[in-house]
């Protein structure tokens, strides 16, 4: 995948799971294209690990299910986030 499209892919995963995500979340633009690149790494690693039952390092592409797993991701990277830092929401 192009630069462009994890450009892409990050700004809209890490913009809808702030959106979810409840409370209030810093970083601007920066933090929201890293936190959903995140996300994809994240969450195609889980949908690789559950379909496939290995462990590997994969990224969804850009497609509607591929921001979908990255939304999933980029949640379950701001939790672990907040619980490592015990930052309360």
């Amino acid at each position: 995948m192009n630069i462009l499209a994890w450009l892409i892919l990050g700004l809209v995963a890490g913009a809808i799971a702030k959106a979810i995500y409840p409370g209030h979340q810093s970083g601007g633009i920066l933090g929201t294209l890293i936190l959903g690149v995140i996300g994809a790494f994240v969450g195609g690693s889980i949908y690789t690990l559950l379909t496939t039952g290995s462990l590997a390092l994969t990224a969804t592409g850009l497609s509607i299910g591929g921001v979908i797993i990255a939304v999933l991701g980029a949640i379950v990277a701001l939790f672990i986030y907040y619980a490592a830092t015990k930052r309360t929401v």
